[in-house]
């Protein structure tokens, strides 16, 4: 074979394999390319669940009319979807009124005398003062996962009666959610990869009857898929049970209770963790019931650790009838026959036992701090008895502490401003000197000698 025969060959074979790694790259490009599931004439691959509120295709947007007296509607995908970023724009009448996103949901066909209704996580839109757009809540089940006050910043995200760029992420066990750009909500789920995907026209009152929400440039990506950075500073709620994520680890979190052991924790009365009184159980660490009275049975424990500025997250669950608290900045100087002393968030059965009906105008409810500032909770906020609900403490090191339970926000003060200390020296704390503003101490978990359980305390020390 001449030298011209095998140049010639080889510049077959060349040509061959550029059009070959073209054809390749294209299609890598095309499967990273996110894609439209909204053709922007027709209502085509998508269905009608729950409420009668209508949908039509006006200009290439999905319009939405809100109807006084009808459920919740939603137009929802005939596909499920698993794995996925989504990216749309939103626009919505009227400042009292609502609507969402839903990802990952699913149907009970015969709810709504057949109609439906749809339920899973969903992705708020929210024009109200409340301002919790990109927030994840979990329609018709589980509730607020992740209200927006546990992103203060991202509450100004949302522009009223304009398009707003929504951007969804669904990878593995975790969602996070943009508002026109802004980072704003982080959940990391135990339940539902896949489901439908559903835009909502939300139950409205009569005078919001005939407002309209808009929906386009509604689009996808299912491979390839790759995460926009999220801060480090942006809370997580994180459902996995007594574990930290990645992230969390890298973010300084730490486990204060690793679900099969003391460790970490001490009595608040001697260096070992009390022989009776508590009791470790399927990932729980619980106060037994006992008298009811305070600190008379197993007593109270505290963390080894002491804390300055801190991020404290717990999950509690009430016995009927029972009262506890989380307690902080716990030095352990003061001599007493109870409890040990120190700032406490209330973990009480509201409802049932006594307390909530002393101290004043209901400073001592379900988390306030405990005989100083009473919660500022709402109804739809405190999960029943029985359930578990979330607690969180953050104490900045300007001295600013809050309080949120199952994450909205419930208290906030100053410790050591002129508030607080009027708010002392009226409290059953007036005789305890400097009460409340040591610069370092533990955290406690009260034994009232009611049963109440404790899971997945976790914390970040605040620099």
């Amino acid at each position: 074979m001449t030298h011209t025969k095998l140049s010639s060959i080889s510049k077959i074979l060349m040509a061959t394999g550029c059009l070959l790694a073209s054809a390749t790259f294209t299609t890598q490009a095309q499967q990273t390319k996110a894609t439209p599931i909204f053709d922007g004439k027709t209502l085509a691959g998508w269905k009608t669940v729950g409420g009668k509120a209508p949908y039509v295709v006006e200009n290439g947007v999905i319009v939405g009319t809100m109807t006084k007296k009808t459920p919740n509607s939603f137009l929802v995908t005939e596909k499920e979807y698993g794995d996925f970023i989504l990216e749309l724009e939103v626009k919505l009448e009227g400042d009292n009124t609502n609507s969402g996103i839903q990802i990952r949901s699913h149907i009970d066909p015969q709810a709504n005398d057949g109609r439906g209704r749809m339920y899973g996580k969903q992705v708020e839109v929210d024009p109200t003062a409340r301002a919790w757009t990109g927030g994840i809540y979990d329609e018709a089940r589980r509730g607020w996962l992740y209200p927006l006050d546990l992103n203060q910043n991202a509450k100004k995200a949302f522009r009223k009666n304009e398009y707003n760029a929504i951007r969804i992420e669904a990878i593995g066990d975790e969602v996070r959610t943009w508002v026109n750009g802004i980072p704003t909500a982080a959940v990391i789920d135990t339940i539902d990869r896949t489901g439908y995907i559903g835009l909502q026209v939300h139950n409205i009152a009569d005078a919001d009857d005939g407002k309209k929400v808009y929906f386009k440039n509604v689009r996808i990506q299912t491979e390839n898929l790759k995460s926009k950075a999220f801060p480090k500073d942006i809370y997580i709620t994180n459902l996995h049970l007594n574990q930290l994520s990645q992230a969390e680890q890298q973010n300084g979190y730490k486990l204060l209770f690793d679900g099969k052991s003391t460790a970490g924790w001490h009595s608040a009365r001697g260096k070992e963790f009390p022989s009776k009184g508590w009791e470790i159980k399927n990932g729980t660490i619980s106060v037994l019931s006992s008298t009811g009275g305070e600190s008379t049975n197993g007593g109270d424990i505290v963390t080894d650790a002491q804390y300055k500025a801190f991020d404290l997250t717990f999950q509690f669950k009430l016995s009927p009838g029972a009262n506890s608290g989380v307690k902080y900045f716990v030095t352990l100087n003061e001599q007493t026959s109870g409890s040990a002393i120190g700032l406490e968030y209330q973990v009480l059965d509201d409802k049932e036992h006594p307390d909530a009906k002393m101290g004043k105008n209901g400073n001592r409810t379900l988390a306030s701090l405990y005989d100083l500032i009473t919660s500022k909770k709402n109804a739809r906020a405190v999960k029943p008895i029985g359930e578990w609900n979330t607690g969180r403490i953050v104490v900045y090191p300007d001295n600013r502490v809050e309080h949120y339970l199952n994450g909205e926000l419930m208290v906030s003060y100053v410790r050591g401003s002129k508030e607080y200390l009027d708010l002392v020296a009226g409290s059953k704390y007036k005789d305890w000197k400097n009460f409340g503003q040591a610069s370092q101490g533990h955290i406690l978990l009260q034994d009232h000698g009611d049963n109440v359980s404790f899971r997945s305390i976790k914390i970040k020390e605040l620099k």
